[in-house]
């Protein structure tokens, strides 16, 4: 009977240090919903009985379950104040990438907290050895503890009241009622459940009076409008200005994401999905694009024309992340053009391929093309973290992010100068994927307002002669899956059916 209420109190003791923990978690409120805190309780007794079965050790079970709690509630607040967005399933699934990419993450990490993380990691391999219990029974008792908190997990999921909580995402609102890890279990199972949509249906469309023979498309890495970003005139970028008076149409991009999140962005405007259509998929909907290949922009160019087009995918980066190298193909893209294209950047130049050596590429690329050719390029010069010849943060930093975009600007500039003296049909294609995460500069938008997350894009038409072609001039903000069929539209027509 005392080892009966001893276990009680200490398994209340345990749950009442989740709850605790999982209060820190913003956005915080008072309390948890009472269906968040059920899901909350078997999902660290399930925790405590998969670390018991493995160690035997109760009291090192019990740290490692709430040292499990605290990685995620301190990785969850640090995307919040970052990004503005509480941690999601999808981002578990980036782990991997953070081994095979670790430079795109680990230098956001001072370097004392990288030290300190392999130390705590080395400290807690040491404490697993040492306390580990030979005794087959704690072993046993944690499995069988998994086993039954699995299963009561499993039982509340499938009933009535459950399967309606979270019907459709809101991460913020789903986060602040129920709680972190709750919501984590709820997205990863609404994500499990979705399919794929049926094969993309085309459309009749009317012929535009002057198709253009060359497509070139450039999503361009933290591009956004330092005028309006820091509110200051004098930041503003001479190659956006002349790109949205001689555009045909231009305007915001209603990107999802701050600070991150490109493929996101880079998704709509390839495949062009409303995030409403995608539900769950939406936070990460590269996971799940190898079932979509025919809504992609090169699937839908080529099944268009007889003859179709010959669509090229250009970043300088291992095609490997974000699976690019089999995303792409499935695509319809018939040709990747990687990092082994490029040379490295020379110590002046930064950390990563410059625009300039990107517009050289994409140009060669577009003189070499002897049929309809679209170039989807993808930019990372300006990928952050942003330096400055001081190494401190604030508007050290924003004097970093400005120098790269200046770069970014001026490769807008140089394309359309050069698109224009190949004296074909051509249109460009220029957009940000998200506004900069600079620390003391930047800060993400309240839930609340997310128009304020947008960046600028502009669209340009050239004729046979390479002239400019302003047409409308129009203004028209969009999503990025809208300008996705604003591309369609321009190249093979506008959908009788509109």
């Amino acid at each position: 009977m005392d080892g009966l209420i001893l276990g009680a109190g200490a398994s209340v003791a345990l749950f009442a240090a989740s709850a605790a923990l999982d209060a820190l978690v913003r956005p915080r409120v008072p309390a948890r919903s009472a269906a968040g805190l059920w899901l909350l309780a078997w999902m660290t007794a399930a925790l405590f009985g998969l670390f018991l079965a493995l160690c035997g050790n109760v009291t090192v079970a019990a740290a490692l379950t709430l040292a499990v709690q605290v990685l995620l509630a301190v990785a969850s607040n640090a995307k919040h104040a970052m990004l503005g967005e509480p941690l999601l399933f999808s981002d578990l699934a980036m782990v991997g990438a953070i081994f095979h990419h670790p430079q795109f993450y680990l230098s956001a990490v001072a370097m004392w907290q990288r030290i300190a993380a392999a130390l705590v990691a080395a400290g807690l391999l040491a404490v697993l050895a040492w306390f580990f219990v030979a005794d087959p029974a704690p072993h046993l008792a944690g499995a069988a503890g998994l086993a039954g908190a699995l299963a009561l997990l499993a039982l509340s999921l499938r009933s009535a009241p459950y399967r309606r909580l979270a019907p459709v995402p809101c991460a913020h609102s789903d986060t602040r009622r129920l709680g972190l890890y709750p919501a984590l279990l709820l997205y990863w199972l609404r994500w499990c459940e979705s399919s794929d949509p049926p094969p993309c249906p085309e459309p009749v469309r009317q012929p535009p009076q002057e198709a253009p023979e060359i497509v070139v498309v450039i999503q361009c890495e933290s591009f956004a409008d330092p005028e309006e970003l820091f509110g200051d005139a004098a930041m503003a970028l001479p190659g956006l200005t002349a790109a949205r008076a001689n555009a045909c149409q231009w305007g915001n991009l209603q990107v999802s994401g701050f600070g991150a999140y490109t493929m996101r962005t880079e998704y709509g405007v390839l495949f062009g999905r409303e995030e409403e259509a995608l539900g769950f998929r939406r936070y990460d909907p590269f996971l799940t694009a190898l079932g979509e290949g025919s809504y992609a922009l090169p699937a839908r160019l080529k099944a268009a024309r007889q003859g179709g087009w010959r669509s090229l995918f250009i970043h300088p980066h291992d095609m490997r992340f974000y699976g690019r190298d089999r995303i792409m193909p499935a695509g319809g893209f018939a040709e990747l053009v990687g990092e082994d294209r490029f040379a490295p950047p020379t110590p002046g130049e930064g950390r990563y391929v410059t625009d300039a050596a990107m517009a050289d590429e994409i140009m060669a690329l577009a003189q070499a093309a002897r049929e309809p050719s679209l170039l989807y390029a993808v930019t990372i010069e300006n990928h952050g973290p942003w330096t400055s010849d001081s190494g401190s943060g604030g508007t050290d930093l924003m004097t970093g992010y400005l120098r790269l975009v200046r770069n970014s600007d001026a490769m807008l500039t140089t394309l359309t100068e050069r698109l224009s003296a190949l004296k074909r049909p051509a249109l460009l294609v220029f957009f940000g994927d998200h506004r900069p995460s600079i620390p003391g500069a930047t800060a993400p938008p309240a839930p609340e307002a997310p128009s304020s997350k947008h960046t600028p894009y502009v669209i340009i038409r050239m004729d046979e002669e390479g002239r400019i072609v302003p047409g409308e001039r129009r203004r028209a903000d969009l999503t990025p899956a809208a300008l996705h069929h604003a591309v369609l539209d321009m190249v093979l027509g506008a959908p009788l059916s509109k």
